[in-house]
């Protein structure tokens, strides 16, 4: 198979299995992913933390992000523009979002940040052992993770889409750490 079709095929499978996550599973994971990482940012001393807007059943880091925010942490979130290109917004709110593209959201009227990023939050649809990801098949955060080559990236995951591999190409980038409950 080749790999753009083995990638399409995790991709639904991954998809798949998430939505068959039950919601108090869910639930009491996403706790525990909030929780590991509120630890993670406070042992690096993390002052600016990229962070994804969960959208369907990703993994709901919104807890998080609200104690980020309430703690003066710089929270940076994407938009998606044109030609595989993230935009990083600066978040003051969770209510303050519009409906961004790929149902995706975003702050209105969100100010650019242009600074260093001490954190960046990867989602994803798979992760192997080598701290590769399957994203959703855009190429935005590989292209967004080069950008940032000094920032500390963590993927988020459930047990399930940590794989031993995961279909490859030259432009796929990786993580520093995939955080995962066994």
């Amino acid at each position: 198979m080749e790999i753009v079709a083995e990638k399409k095929a995790l991709r639904n499978a991954m998809k798949t299995q998430r939505e068959a996550l039950s919601l108090e599973y869910k639930r009491a994971y996403d706790t525990w992913i909030c929780t590991a990482l509120e630890i993670l940012i406070t042992e690096r001393n993390c002052k600016v933390v990229h962070a994804y807007l969960p959208m369907g059943n990703e993994i709901d880091i919104s807890p998080l992000i609200e104690k980020l925010l309430k703690n003066n942490t710089t929270v940076v979130v994407p938009k998606i523009v044109k030609n595989r290109t993230l935009e990083h917004l600066v978040l003051t709110s969770l209510d303050n979002l519009e409906p961004g593209v790929y149902g995706t959201s975003h702050p209105k009227k969100g100010v650019v940040f242009t600074g260093d990023i001490d954190l960046v939050l990867v989602p994803g649809l798979a992760f192997d052992t080598e701290n590769y990801r399957l994203g959703y098949g855009g190429g935005y955060y590989d292209a967004f993770l080069a950008e940032f080559p000094t920032a500390f990236t963590v993927g988020l995951a459930y047990p399930f889409q940590q794989l031993k591999t995961v279909p490859k190409e030259a432009h796929d980038a990786c993580l520093d750490q995939v955080l995962v409950k066994e």
